[in-house]
Formats: structure tokens, C-alpha cells, sequence
């Protein structure tokens, strides 16, 4: 074996590793994109990968090593991995578009690619080991290995998956192992007809990456019931605006964010009586919310000076600022020069922070996942508090009080464990159901609307304080739950109560 063949079944030991982590993140990613629960997408994606690999590596053992049937059995797993990339994920979606079993799916799809990935690398420690020996092999191929495995880890998240898309990605990790197979064919004589083979299915998938995008979106189509005018992902979650007839919907990784047609009735309960309940509001922080809508009833104000957005995904606030129907949705409220925007994770940004804000408003998505969880938890309560005014008001939207009951008095509960007074409240948003809220300050307070609002509402009047906070009984606060805390997240739990199959 020469040096130059030697160096390219290196190369080819990292290419493998980071087609095959980008393929784990990706089956990760479109799972929890489809089904929620990233904890066990990404369990069965990647538990279920390397478990698989591990049956390939067994497999391995009955690949002879006479002649050139190591080089041989390498480049036909090459050349199978490569549709398999590229098309596997578009089944998955498929199997979920047209109501199959996605953890079946999800496991079977794990099963194949990882079984594949698994063959990969003892083939090639053995083809090197050939020249080098055994210690020298491993070095070398492990080396490589662990090397492709990072890049692929960057690769998919960073650059693949917010400037190419998810299934464009795969047709990408498809197209790689072919290409080694070409350069391979090329490298080794008695291989030569192989670099054929190689560049057959390059271009059998680089036409396969053009068409896959109107194919998935045709299909993306029918999960949402209404024609997708607009869709992007970016390195966060994936944005879709649907419109049918006057009603303008936007999801977040398939999750209802709002409908034009009653979103007031969310916001202006979200935003005004926190901003009622202080005297002349001057500074505000608003955590989330980059779709400008509750940002819309802040700038209503006109005391409020000052507010400060923090938003995690730059891509929902472009749409905000840009897409024609958003902006007039939220009235170009982030055109207005009072407002200030910060681009990160509020969990990091607020302790951060040096100002302290009459009015603090969170509107985060549910706590379903851990991730989400610790934007609920004591510990990031405890920052919050130390940034609100002695006389200030912070506000949360806290999920269902009917559909997810624990949840609701989960949040309620963690705040009063930081000496906040807390008033709970609720409202029908005919698009989300009951919804509920939880208003906490650190003085006493009583909510208590104006007798008329110097703007316009369409939903609150002087007269509805008593029935947004007079909570019916089956919506009081359980006394029985835990506090929500970075080291127990116990409010995921709470959220995913069975009553929201009934939803």
C-alpha cells in the first residue's frame, strides 16, 4: 500500500465518523422536530446508532482478508450508506406526515444507518493494519476517527442544518461516502471500474438534494391544514407561517405560537396588568416574545422609556421585522426607538443585565423539555428578582391551568419560594384553550385595572380584573406540588400530564 492510499482510508476513517455523528443529530433533530420529547428522541438516536454500530463492528468479523476483500466490502458499504443517508430521513418523515409509528420508525431507520456506520471503521484498521500492524492501525484510524467525529458535531448544527436545511443535510451526508468511493476507485488500480459506480451515485444524489426540498415541503403541507406562505430553519427550530383565509398562523418546530385571529386575546392578559399594576412604568424586559406581538402592547404605553428584548433565535425576529404580514401584525414594533434587542439565551443574559426594569414579562415556550425547564426554575427566578424594581411587577405565561394543573401551581409555587407575592390568573384563548398566568411582586400588591385604558384594547375592559384573577375552583393552585429547580426539573413532568391528549 503506498502513502498516498494509505492517507486517503484515513481520510476516508474521518469522513465516515462525521457523516455518521451529522447523521445522529439529524435523525435526533427531526425527531424531536416531529414528536417532541428531544430526551428520547436523541436517546434512540443516538443510543440506538451506537448500539447498532456495535452490531456492524460484530459483523465485520465474517469480511475475509484475502485478496482485496477488505478494500471491496468497504466500498460496498460506502455505496449503500449513501442512498441510505440521503433517503432514510425523508421516510421517517413520510411514516410521520402519514400517521406510522415514528419511534418504530425512528428505531428501524437508527438500526440500518448505524449497523452500516458500524462495519466502517474495523474494515479500515484492518486494511491498514495490513501495512502498519496493529498499534500503529489503531492509532491512526481511531485518530482520524475521533477528528471526523468532531467536525461532524460542529457541521451539522453551525453550518448544515441553519444554511441547508435538514433534508438537503442528509442528501449531503449521502453524497460524502460516495465521493470516497470515487477517489478510492481512482487510487487503488484493481478498483478502477468502482470510481464509476462512486460518481453515478453522486449525481443520482446531488439531483436527489435539488428535488428533496419540494418534496418534503409538498409533504410538510399536510401537517398544518392550511398553505405554508412562508418556512425556514434556523440553527434553533424550524419557523412556518401558514394563512388560511384572515387567519395567519405561526408554528415554531410545529407548535402553535399564534393565530392572528385571537392572539390579542393572549397578549393584551400577558401584558396589561402588570403594567396597570405599576405607576408609570418606565423600563421594561421582555424575555422572548421575538415575534413582536407582546412587544406591540408594551409600546402602547406611552410612560414605558425603555425595553429591552431578549430573544434566543435571530431568525424569528427577522421574520418579525421583515415578513410584510408580521409586521403588521405587531405594528413594526420593533421599528419603534425605544426598543433595544438582545440576541441570546435569557438563562445567560439576565444575570448579565445592569439595569434593573419596573416591568418584567416572560414568555417562554411550555416547560415540556429540560432545556425549557431551568427558564421556570428557582435559580433563574432568583435573577429575575434581583433585576425588578422594589415596586416592580414580573409577569409569566404559566401553560394550561386546566390541561397541565401541576404546571400551573408549579410556577406559582417556585415563586413563592423566593418571597414573591403571586397572583395566578387565566383566560380562553379559543386557539390554546385556558390559558393561565401568574403575576408575582415583591410587595404586596392588589390587582386592580384602570377605570379606562389610554389606548385601545380589544379584549380587557376597566371591569375584567376580578374575572381574570377570581380563579373557579377546578383551576385553583394545588398545594402539592415541587418546586421547580435546575437539579429537579420536576415541572417537565407536570407539563406532560395525559390531559393534553384530550386538547
Amino acid at each position: 500500500m503506498k502513502p498516498q492510499q494509505r492517507n486517503l482510508l484515513l481520510l476516508a476513517a474521518a469522513i465516515s465518523s462525521a457523516s455518521g455523528l451529522a447523521s445522529e443529530l439529524l435523525l435526533g433533530t427531526l425527531s424531536s422536530y416531529l414528536v417532541g420529547n428531544e430526551a428520547l428522541s436523541y436517546g434512540i438516536a443516538v443510543g440506538g446508532f451506537l448500539a447498532a454500530m456495535g452490531v456492524g463492528s460484530y459483523l465485520s468479523r465474517f469480511v475475509s482478508n484475502q485478496g482485496n476483500s477488505l478494500l471491496g466490502a468497504f466500498m460496498s458499504v460506502e455505496l449503500l450508506i449513501a442512498p441510505m443517508n440521503a433517503m432514510l430521513p425523508v421516510a421517517l418523515f413520510m411514516i410521520f406526515v402519514f400517521g406510522g409509528q415514528v419511534w418504530l420508525g425512528l428505531a428501524l431507520v437508527t438500526l440500518i444507518l448505524g449497523t452500516l456506520a458500524g462495519l466502517e471503521i474495523p474494515l479500515l484498521t484492518r486494511m491498514v493494519e495490513e501495512q502498519e500492524g496493529v498499534k500503529d492501525a489503531l492509532a491512526g484510524v481511531l485518530a482520524m476517527d475521533y477528528f471526523g467525529a468532531l467536525i461532524g458535531s460542529l457541521a451539522f448544527p453551525v453550518v448544515m442544518l441553519p444554511l441547508v436545511g435538514m433534508f438537503p443535510s442528509a442528501a449531503i451526508l449521502g453524497i460524502l461516502p460516495a465521493v470516497m468511493v470515487f477517489f478510492l476507485g481512482r487510487s487503488f488500480r484493481q478498483f478502477r471500474r468502482w470510481q464509476f459506480f462512486g460518481l453515478v451515485m453522486v449525481g443520482a444524489l446531488t439531483i436527489f438534494a435539488f428535488f428533496v426540498v419540494p418534496l418534503t415541503e409538498r409533504l410538510e403541507n399536510n401537517l398544518y391544514g392550511a398553505p405554508i406562505i412562508e418556512r425556514a430553519q434556523s440553527s434553533y427550530q424550524r419557523l412556518v407561517l401558514t394563512r388560511y383565509g384572515n387567519d395567519i398562523r405561526f408554528f415554531l418546530d410545529g407548535r402553535l405560537q399564534f393565530s392572528s385571529i385571537d392572539e390579542y386575546r393572549y397578549h393584551e392578559p400577558l401584558v396589561h396588568p402588570a403594567l396597570a399594576g405599576v405607576s408609570n412604568p418606565k423600563r421594561v424586559l421582555l424575555l422572548g416574545a421575538g415575534d413582536g406581538l407582546a412587544l406591540r402592547e408594551v409600546l402602547k404605553w406611552n410612560s414605558v422609556e425603555s425595553v429591552t428584548v431578549l430573544e434566543l433565535d435571530p431568525k424569528v425576529v427577522e421574520w418579525a421585522t421583515e415578513h410584510p404580514i408580521l409586521k403588521d401584525i405587531n405594528q413594526n414594533a420593533f421599528a419603534d426607538p425605544r426598543v433595544e434587542i438582545q440576541y441570546g439565551d435569557a438563562f445567560q443574559l439576565v444575570p448579565e443585565l445592569d439595569n434593573t426594569f419596573d416591568v418584567i414579562i416572560a414568555d417562554f415556550p411550555n416547560p415540556s423539555r429540560k432545556v425549557l425547564a431551568k427558564l421556570y426554575s428557582l435559580g433563574f427566578y432568583r435573577q429575575i428578582q434581583a433585576h425588578l424594581s422594589s415596586e416592580g411587577i414580573f409577569v409569566t405565561q404559566a401553560s394550561s391551568p386546566f390541561f397541565a394543573p401541576k404546571a400551573f401551581s408549579c410556577i406559582a409555587t417556585t415563586l413563592e419560594a423566593i418571597e414573591l407575592n403571586v397572583h395566578p390568573y387565566a383566560n380562553s384563548v379559543p386557539s390554546f384553550g385556558l390559558w393561565g398566568f401568574v403575576l408575582a411582586t415583591p410587595s404586596s400588591f392588589t390587582p386592580e385595572f384602570p377605570k379606562s385604558f389610554p389606548f385601545e384594547t380589544r379584549f380587557l375592559s376597566s371591569s375584567m380584573e376580578s374575572n381574570l384573577f377570581n380563579l373557579p375552583k377546578d383551576l385553583k393552585l394545588n398545594q402539592n406540588v415541587e418546586i421547580n429547580t435546575l437539579a429537579h426539573p420536576i415541572i417537565v413532568q407536570y407539563e406532560r400530564d395525559p390531559r393534553w391528549k384530550f386538547y
